[in-house]
């Protein structure tokens, strides 16, 4: 079952798969109330948790603390 995203904390690492895609994220800051500035851990590129869900949530949707 996936983390509500109530339940995200800054500076702390994530597993997020979506749609077939699996990234580790660490939480950078929350710019909104349902919103995160996120650095994908293995591009170092930084998106908003809202981009990453731009398509919607697929059958895979997870995410769940790592550290």
């Amino acid at each position: 079952m996936p983390l509500a995203i109530d339940n995200i904390r800054v500076g702390r690492i994530y597993r997020f798969v979506n749609l077939g895609e699996t990234r580790m994220l660490q939480i950078m800051e929350r710019t909104g109330r349902e919103n995160f500035q996120v650095k994908d851990l293995d591009t170092l590129e930084f998106y908003t948790l809202e981009e990453l869900l731009r398509y919607g949530r697929g059958k895979d949707y997870d995410i769940e603390e790592i550290r």
